[in-house]
């Protein structure tokens, strides 16, 4: 019996080592067969500040069956990552599934790993395919933080545990704090971060206007609103964050947004974001059966916490 469950095992053991080999193709790898996103625009002044997350992510779930001519029906699981979304977002994933047309039998669910939580979506789905657990499934992320950031987005903590440990108070600090505290700790000087986020927006800009990002996002009919209140209906298919003209020397220009004496500016920091995508996976004898294209394979992940004064509520990457 002990012998026999040995050689189980080491059946168990070499088929999951083959499929997760780099460089080596195997029936059971877990592959990405198409990966969607709506554009990225800026929170409360972009071209989504109007537009629910759900309405986005149906836009995008849309375009990937469109994309991959894919039967929503085979489609088993599908999990979103989120952090701002109300009441964990479940209730409106699960609207952007429906509207996009997948069935009632399509199971649902969120997750949230701060701001690695789309991440997390698709290693979860990633799992459950190479366990067995299902054969198809979608890894997704969405998030309107012109309709869910902000000071009342945050549920009530403990002042009791914040009192006793450091670092538990620590996962409060604002990710602009913790943004200074990591140019402090290794040594990134404000020069250094200027030159980055120029050479990022002239990447970007070039990225734009050779057409690169165009197969990976996917426009979005939406309604939005002027100044005066009047709606108009709209295509979003280009992030507008981008700036074209930007320069370290301009950026030198900024004043700190977070400490008197700090280095992170509204210029070298990241924006607050509207947008959704979605990351559709199968194992590769599938997707050869159903004649998709195989734009990548899932090998493993991994997680570390790290301090949160480092990191403030995004505690594990």
């Amino acid at each position: 019996m002990a012998s026999r469950l040995q050689q189980v095992s080491g059946h168990l053991t070499a088929a999951n080592t083959s499929s997760n080999k780099i460089g080596v193709k195997s029936p059971e790898d877990v592959v990405i067969v198409s990966a969607l996103r709506s554009a990225i625009t800026r929170a409360r002044k972009g071209g989504f500040k109007d537009t629910l997350p759900e309405e986005m992510l149906s836009g995008v779930f849309k375009g990937l069956i469109e994309q991959t001519k894919i039967d929503p029906a085979l489609v088993n699981d599908i999990t979103v990552g989120t952090v701002l979304a109300q009441g964990g977002g479940a209730t409106n994933a699960r609207m952007a599934a429906l509207h996009a047309g997948f069935p009632e039998s399509t199971a649902i669910s969120t997750v949230n790993r701060q701001c690695s939580s789309g991440l997390q979506a698709v290693v979860q789905i990633a799992t459950a395919i190479q366990t067995g657990l299902i054969e198809v499934g979608i890894g997704a992320g969405f998030e309107s933080m012109s309709k869910n950031y902000g000071q009342a987005a945050g549920a009530p903590t403990s002042k009791k545990i914040v009192d006793q440990c450091q670092s538990a108070a620590d996962c409060l600090i604002p990710m602009g704090l913790t943004s200074e505290n990591v140019a402090a700790d290794f040594k990134v000087s404000r020069a250094k971060q200027d030159e980055f986020a120029a050479s990022s927006h002239t990447k970007a800009v070039e990225a734009q206007k050779n057409g690169w990002f165009k197969e990976e996002i996917v426009p979005v009919k939406t309604t939005i609103q002027d100044k005066d209140g009047n709606e108009s209906t709209v295509v979003i298919e280009q992030d507008d964050g981008v700036r074209p003209g930007t320069t370290a020397e301009k950026l030198a220009k900024l004043r700190p947004a977070f400490a008197e004496s700090g280095s992170t500016t509204a210029g070298n920091a990241s924006q607050v974001s509207d947008g959704a995508a979605a990351v559709l996976l199968m194992k590769r004898k599938t997707a050869e059966k159903l004649g998709l294209p195989i734009i990548g394979k899932y090998i493993t992940s991994a997680v570390v916490g790290v301090p949160p004064r480092i990191m403030g509520r995004c505690g594990s990457l």
